[in-house]
Formats: C-alpha cells, sequence, structure tokens
C-alpha cells in the first residue's frame, strides 16, 4: 500500500510525540493502519509525504543510492541572483559533505497554493522570492541548509513531488492511495 498525504505545517511525520507539550502528528488524519513515513518531512514543511506497509518500497524511495528526485517549492528571503542559483545547480558544501548538484529555477508565486497558517514572517525592508529546487538525496534540512548556504534563507517549504508521484490537487491534510505499480 502507498499513501501520498499533504502533511500541513506544523505536523510531526509520525503518530505518536512524546514531548510535553505534545505536537501534532499523522494520527489525527485517519491514514489507514500500518503504513509509517517513506522518509521524513520537517515540522516546519509542507507538502507531499508518503507513507507505505512495504519496507522494500520505502527503502527504494528513500535511499540515495536509487536517486528519486524529490521536488519542492522554496520561499526565500532574497532575490536569487544568478550567481546562488548557478551553486545550487552545481552543488553546495554542507559540513556533512557536499551536495549533488540540485535543479533549481525562480518561479512566480503560485496561485494554487493554500496559505500558510501561522503565515511565515515578513520583514518589510527584505524581498522574498519563491524557487523550484530539485534534488535526489534526502539529508536531514538539506533543502533548508542549501539555500541557506548561498545566502537564500528558506521562509517556507513545500515538497510537490516525490519522483513520479506529486500533491496533484490534494489539500492539506488529506491523503489518496496510490498505485504502486
Amino acid at each position: 500500500m502507498l499513501i501520498a498525504f499533504n502533511k500541513p505545517f506544523g505536523v510531526l511525520c509520525q503518530f505518536t510525540d512524546r514531548s510535553q507539550p505534545p505536537r501534532r502528528t499523522l494520527a489525527e488524519f485517519g491514514l489507514p493502519a500500518a503504513v509509517y513515513a517513506a522518509g521524513r518531512l520537517d515540522f516546519d514543511s509542507e507538502g507531499l509525504l508518503l507513507l507505505t506497509d512495504d519496507g522494500r518500497l520505502a527503502k527504494r524511495l528513500t535511499d540515495p543510492a536509487h536517486k528519486t528526485v524529490k521536488r519542492y517549492l522554496v520561499q526565500v528571503e532574497g532575490e536569487p541572483v544568478d550567481a546562488q542559483l548557478d551553486q545550487l545547480r552545481r552543488g553546495v558544501l554542507l559540513k556533512d559533505g557536499p551536495t549533488r548538484p540540485a535543479g533549481v529555477e525562480p518561479v512566480k508565486p503560485p496561485a494554487w497554493l493554500w496559505p500558510r497558517d501561522p503565515p511565515i514572517r515578513v520583514r518589510k525592508t527584505v524581498p522574498d522570492a519563491w524557487i523550484e529546487l530539485s534534488i535526489s538525496e534526502g539529508r536531514n534540512r538539506q533543502v533548508r541548509r542549501m539555500t541557506a548556504a548561498v545566502g537564500l534563507p528558506t521562509l517556507r517549504l513545500v515538497r510537490l513531488a516525490v519522483g513520479d508521484m506529486g500533491l496533484d490537487g490534494l489539500a492539506p491534510g488529506t491523503w489518496r492511495a496510490e498505485s504502486t505499480g
């Protein structure tokens, strides 16, 4: 079984939380029993999270050796210049080593995107912009660390797709079963 879930901002990618006070988890969304997240999506990130009950499928989706492309919509602080985008395209040196090259393009603010709750912080004196970024790794907070490394801190991060599976109109907090064939 494979589930595509649009994870809202401020939800953990697990079914329980032992912190006090407890944070929101996947348990509140009526997901099928016995599925677990195939990969992670940070608490403060939104968008496509795949869940499965198939360990082999989870490994294929998450193991960097398989080079599954993950595509993100990223709102960054600042206006990207060609040199910053080129750095991302070549790969960025992070504390845990260099990243693989990323696909990156500036994009217009998408009209279809739902409002975030709570909204991002806005600084009147600092512009923001949107980029679409594709990576084939999945290091901890990788997209955020990559954009920060080139001087474009991430304000909002929405995963659009994993491989050929995408959000495709899923509203935040909703899910659908996907074909695994």
